[in-house]
Order: C-alpha cells, then sequence, then structure tokens
C-alpha cells in the first residue's frame, strides 16, 4: 500500500500528484493515445510556429557535417530530419523516444519520405541512456523533458553522453515573460487547447495533460541552474514569443 503522507513518493502528472513510478506509464498513455494525431495537432494548436521554433533549435545546435546527434523524444522526426541533413552520410542521427507508438509513427514517417541512410532508431528513457559516456557531438530533445519524472537525472545523463566540446540543446514550452500576454495564454490553454483536443485527435483529457505539464516544468532560470548542477557550461536560454517556448542550450568542454 503506498504511504499517501509521504510526499516524496510522489512527482505531478499535469495538476495531479502521483506515485513517481506511475508517472511513466501515465505518459505514455498520453502519447500511445495521439501519435496518429500528433502532427496535426501540432500544426494547429501552434498556428504553425512549432516549425519556426524547431528552425531556430536546429540553427543553435551547431551541428555539421559528419556529426553523431542524438535526438530524445524524437517524436515524428521533425529535428531528427533537419539533422540528419546536416550531418550528412558520414554522420549519424540516433532518433528515439520512449514510447513505441511515436517512435513507430515516427520511423514510418521518415522511412515514407526516403530518409533512411544515416538515421538510427532506437527506444531510450531519457533517464537512463543506453550509450558509453562521450559518444555524441549533440544531444538535443524537442518537446519532451517536460514528461520526464526525473527531469535532473535525464540531464545528468545528457551531460555524460556528449563528448568534450559538444552541446545540449532543449526546445520547450516554458513561462511567459511578456507582459500581458499570460491571462490570454491561461485562456488559449486551459479552455481552447481541451476543445481542440476534443475535436480533433478526439482526446481532450490529453491536451488538458498537455496544457497542464506546462505550467509544472521549471521555469527558464531553474532549468538554465538544473543544467549547470549536471555539469554543462556556458549554460544560456532563448525565449521565443514572450516565453512561451524557451530554447535552453549548454556546452561540455572536459
Amino acid at each position: 500500500m503506498i504511504d499517501m503522507s509521504d510526499k516524496s513518493r510522489f512527482t505531478h502528472f499535469g495538476f495531479k500528484d502521483v506515485p513517481w513510478e506511475e508517472k511513466q506509464q501515465k505518459v505514455a498513455d498520453v502519447f500511445h493515445s495521439v501519435a496518429g494525431n500528433y502532427d496535426v495537432m501540432n500544426d494547429t494548436m501552434s498556428m504553425g510556429l512549432h516549425r519556426l521554433w524547431k528552425r531556430r533549435a536546429i540553427q543553435l545546435t551547431g551541428v555539421r557535417t559528419g556529426q553523431t546527434v542524438l535526438d530524445l523524444a524524437s517524436g515524428t522526426g521533425d529535428l531528427a530530419k533537419q539533422m540528419a541533413a546536416l550531418v550528412g552520410p558520414t554522420g549519424k542521427v540516433v532518433f528515439s523516444d520512449i514510447n513505441a507508438s511515436m517512435l513507430a509513427e515516427g520511423r514510418a514517417r521518415m522511412e515514407s519520405q526516403g530518409l533512411i541512410g544515416n538515421i538510427r532508431y532506437a527506444q531510450i528513457n531519457a533517464e537512463n541512456i543506453p550509450f558509453p559516456d562521450d559518444t555524441f557531438d549533440c544531444v538535443t530533445i524537442g518537446f519532451g523533458l517536460r514528461n520526464v519524472t526525473d527531469k535532473q537525472k535525464a540531464l545528468n545523463e545528457m551531460c555524460r553522453v556528449i563528448k568534450p566540446g559538444g552541446r545540449v540543446l532543449i526546445l520547450e514550452f516554458s513561462q511567459v515573460t511578456m507582459p500581458g500576454l499570460k491571462p490570454i495564454y491561461d485562456a488559449y490553454s486551459f479552455h481552447l487547447l481541451p476543445k481542440m483536443g476534443k475535436w480533433i485527435a478526439k482526446d481532450e483529457e490529453s491536451y488538458r495533460y498537455l496544457a497542464e505539464s506546462i505550467r509544472k516544468h521549471p521555469d527558464q532560470q531553474t532549468l538554465k541552474g538544473m543544467m549547470t548542477d549536471a555539469g554543462l557550461e556556458d549554460t544560456e536560454f532563448f525565449n521565443l514569443n514572450g516565453g512561451i517556448v524557451a530554447i535552453h542550450r549548454g556546452f561540455k568542454y572536459q
């Protein structure tokens, strides 16, 4: 029996407190549910802005020909696809996701576009990355970190597997900083977004969780500090669209 008085055994799943060991399965259920409509919902709920956010993230990776990249929480592969083009035939991108449904959806999309040469696929939990120390030139995670149960452990792992001179890049929803934007964004997130999920993806609750998970995610300065604690240096962040999204970047020098 779970001791409900022991708060150390609990974490958040949206605005709900759940036992630490149950969150991963609850998040998995969300993405099993939305996998088939993932791209349509991304375009609809961001009004296409997610493509610009991802383009900016790619620019900040500094990825170049011949490098090896690990993309965590790849989803349907928007970041992995662009980085595969940048590293070229002498490089490699590991396309990964913890969720089997999302991984299958992403792999099918990549293969349908003929993107098979320098992409490898793996089901990976960001908290336990199955690669040796100093393996990758870059590790990226786009809109996935907020769903990780132990975020600090995941950041530690990302730092561990990048080579000296490599970098970690995190693209994620964050906390609004633009004056006057928060009430508008909250109204959109908690009223319109779940209805869009119901109409388009036939799944209102998963998109309610999305809105809640954003509010529980560490703010820009807190995440920057967590990256430093993981061993990354020169950590910095770039706010996009008034802080609705932020890109965090950190380097490993030794």
